[in-house]
């Protein structure tokens, strides 16, 4: 399952209070308090705003129509190049999310507002590698291909280790290791989720944890395999069952008949 990955002001000491606060609230699943800090006044606390309603969705399947107010906010105040492309990365997001949970088929929109972004962020700008990593989460679980998903996460893995960004590193590392799961590489995938564990619990991403402990569970053997899944459960229970998409994954196997 995908996720959304907006780092990670308010992640380290001596950040702006506000951005703190917010992501406090963010990192224990509380979106929309953490939303209801900012004022959508300028473009940037707009895109925020709209931004984290976006990530609700995709941890909840709730609050659509709050998303799609806060983004069409976001793309009516946005000025610059860069801001209507990361507003329409969110656009793409949004879009994405709603095919990838079954709420609605929008993915000929997630792919025209991720295009749309691409020809306004330019290469090598902050927004470019949270766009290539949505870039290949559409390659790989809406256009079923694996290689296209690769190219476009290494892209982005490589954007995050030059922005000096650890949430998106922690995103193109777990999803980097899904595709070499899938392939059979379990040395591969086996770092690569720890990676993305190790980073979400140094940045107290306690939302993103519980996927992380049960991505590494899938690539461990027992009785590591079974330790891991366990806190994954402890930890979804703790958020209210938060992500929803994770019940599925951490349902114990059908007794065989």
């Amino acid at each position: 399952m995908a996720h959304t990955a907006m780092s990670g002001s308010g992640t380290t000491a001596g950040d702006d209070p506000l951005q703190t606060a917010v992501w406090r609230l963010r990192s224990r699943a509380c979106w929309a308090d953490a939303a209801a800090l900012l004022q959508p006044h300028t473009a940037g606390a707009s895109l925020q705003r709209a931004s984290l309603l976006v990530e609700r969705c995709l941890y909840t399947e709730q609050g659509w129509a709050e998303a799609e107010d806060a983004l069409r906010t976001a793309e009516a105040v946005a000025q610059s190049d860069d801001e209507r492309g990361a507003a329409a990365c969110e656009r793409g997001q949004l879009a994405y999310a709603a095919t990838l949970l079954g709420v609605r088929d929008r993915a000929d929109e997630a792919r025209a507002a991720l295009g749309r972004a691409a020809a306004l962020i330019t290469p090598g700008a902050p927004g470019r590698a949270l766009l290539d990593f949505r870039r290949g989460l559409l390659a790989e679980n809406l256009a079923r291909s694996p290689q296209a998903a690769r190219a476009a996460y290494r892209r982005a893995h490589a954007g995050a280790v030059a922005q000096g960004d650890p949430l998106l590193l922690s995103f193109t590392w777990r999803h980097l290791a899904g595709l070499a799961l899938r392939d059979g590489e379990l040395a591969e995938a086996r770092h690569g989720f720890a990676e993305s564990l190790r980073i979400r619990e140094e940045l107290g991403y306690l939302v993103g944890t519980a996927p992380a402990l049960a991505s590494l569970a899938d690539a461990e053997v027992e009785p590591e395999a079974s330790r891991l899944r366990a806190e994954a459960g402890r930890l979804f229970r703790l958020l209210g069952g938060v992500p929803t998409w994770l019940a599925q994954q951490l349902a114990p196997p059908a007794a065989s008949a």
